[in-house]
């Protein structure tokens, strides 16, 4: 039980702010094209505080890392009115880019601090290069999940965006489906077929830029 506790205390930090952080660059990037609504209710902030969700930032996360599977987990979803974007259909594609585009330039900043706790040897290295490697791990995994095209995930918006009207519409009513699909895909292991390419992808380009 140490160990356990020790691994959640190191574990803690990566996977709070690859989850928060993810959902303030949605607010952020709204804004930009023309959505104040998160920056109004105060979402557009690094404070993880302010979208921390009990189950999904802290219970969900730690017992996928405690008892194994896929590092999972999600925030208060940051509001945007897309009716409010100066290009609704298109400045959606980025608002919903720009959560797995967090998670991505977070791998490299984690990755960053690997080769740093790599490079020296102290009594803060070991813990620093396992906090490094689950920073990297989780916010692959995160960019990886969101970019699957079930709405309302990230890969859904950008799948909506680019669909002619008529079949967006369509495509829109499988919403209320998405969390039942992706929990489905879960159980059964499909998920992981699903993203693992991508994650190794990732992964593989972040060890040839930092470690080869």
């Amino acid at each position: 039980m140490n160990i356990d506790i020790a691994l959640l205390a190191i574990a803690a930090i990566p996977m709070i702010f690859a989850i928060t952080l993810h959902e303030a660059a949605h607010g952020y990037v709204a804004r930009y094209f023309g959505d104040p609504t998160a920056y109004q209710l105060g979402r557009i902030s690094l404070n993880p505080i302010r979208h921390i969700d009990l189950v999904g930032t802290i219970i969900v996360p730690a017992a996928t890392l405690l008892f194994g599977g896929i590092l999972f987990g999600w925030a208060k979803p940051v509001p945007v009115d897309y009716s409010r974007l100066r290009h609704p259909r298109t400045d959606m594609r980025w608002v919903a880019l720009a959560g797995p585009a967090s998670n991505l330039l977070m791998a490299f900043g984690w990755a960053l601090l690997l080769k740093v706790g790599l490079s020296t040897n102290n009594y803060f290295s070991v813990p620093l290069e396992e906090m490094a490697r689950i920073g990297v791990s989780i916010n692959l995994m995160l960019m990886a999940i969101n970019l699957v095209p079930i709405l309302p995930l990230d890969g859904g918006r950008v799948l909506f965006s680019l669909l002619p009207p008529h079949a967006a519409h369509t495509y829109g009513r499988s919403e209320p489906y998405g969390l039942p699909i992706l929990l489905l895909l879960l159980a059964t292991g499909l998920l992981s077929v699903i993203v693992v390419p991508f994650i190794r992808a990732a992964g593989s380009l972040i060890s040839t830029i930092f470690f080869l």
